[in-house]
């Protein structure tokens, strides 16, 4: 196994020669802020897969099902702090070293420790929407909603998965009451894009002329194994721009990956941008 000074020794090598890098991230690169990953080094599920875009549509149970448990996991990721690796990512940017920031996490650390140009790639927890009438509200306006009796108190925030999603018992789910829009009473969404969800068009034609115009593509802490995210890589690979992965376990794109670096991401990355931008 390599040693930590060996991949920064390879990745600023790799940032060195390559100046316009676009970085992808995963749930990985939160893992040390406490929130834990959806998937394992295999990439195996830790938990019971998450809800799926068309369930949480058609089905009221499921629905009411996934806000009992976001209520409970929400505080957790709600009161999360960005990292080393963030805090690097975002040394990194203001060093013009990477043009663009593209993040599967919903948790808004990236924006929180600096970074500027970012795309989240399946939106953003904080934020919560109407299904019917479009209409936005603060995540924790509707935390306050769907709280009356003290559900938040109930989970278990080691068990909170990266959409806030927590552990709590079938009772206490019984207990919650889904409040409909207070505008339309139309169906409230978190402003994420679910499993099985389609993410905007626009958002991904503008990761992909992200990805055409840059040197190289940089994965940080993700399996890949969701194709919303492995599908820059691909790109990355058709155009010829190298591409590089940090991450612990096995990943969807190591077979086109010019560099694959095992390291923990934060200590990783912190020590390359103390040598990239030592201001």
């Amino acid at each position: 196994m390599s040693s930590l000074v060996d991949d920064a020794r390879s990745l600023e090598n790799f940032l060195s020669h390559h100046r316009r890098v676009v970085v992808l991230t995963g749930a990985g690169i939160s893992a040390s802020s406490g929130i834990p990953t959806y998937r394992d080094a295999g990439g195996h599920w830790r938990a019971s897969a998450p809800i799926k875009h068309q369930e949480f549509l058609t089905d009221p149970a499921r629905r009411r099902r996934y806000w009992a448990r976001s209520v409970a996991g929400w505080p957790a990721v709600r009161d999360a702090r960005p990292n080393l690796g963030h805090f690097a990512l975002a040394r990194l940017e203001r060093a013009q070293r990477i043009e663009l920031l593209i993040t599967q996490n919903v948790d808004r650390l990236h924006q929180r420790a600096g970074s500027r140009r970012v795309i989240d790639l399946h939106g953003r927890l904080d934020r919560v929407r109407c299904l019917d009438c479009g209409t936005l509200r603060s995540r924790n306006s509707v935390q306050r909603l769907l709280d009356p009796t003290d559900l938040a108190t109930m989970g278990h925030p080691r068990d909170t998965l990266p959409d806030g999603d927590a552990s709590i018992s079938a009772v206490q789910v019984d207990q919650l009451h889904v409040p409909g829009c207070a505008h339309c009473g139309g169906i409230l969404m978190p402003d994420v894009v679910f499993f099985g969800g389609t993410v905007p068009r626009e958002r991904v034609a503008a990761c992909k002329e992200a990805v055409l115009h840059s040197d190289a593509l940089l994965a940080v802490g993700t399996s890949l194994q969701v194709y919303s995210g492995f599908r820059f890589c691909r790109l990355a690979a058709e155009l010829d721009k190298p591409l590089a992965i940090i991450n612990p376990g096995t990943t969807r794109a190591d077979s086109l990956a010019r560099l694959k670096l095992s390291s923990d991401c934060g200590p990783l990355l912190s020590r390359v941008a103390d040598r990239l931008d030592p201001c």
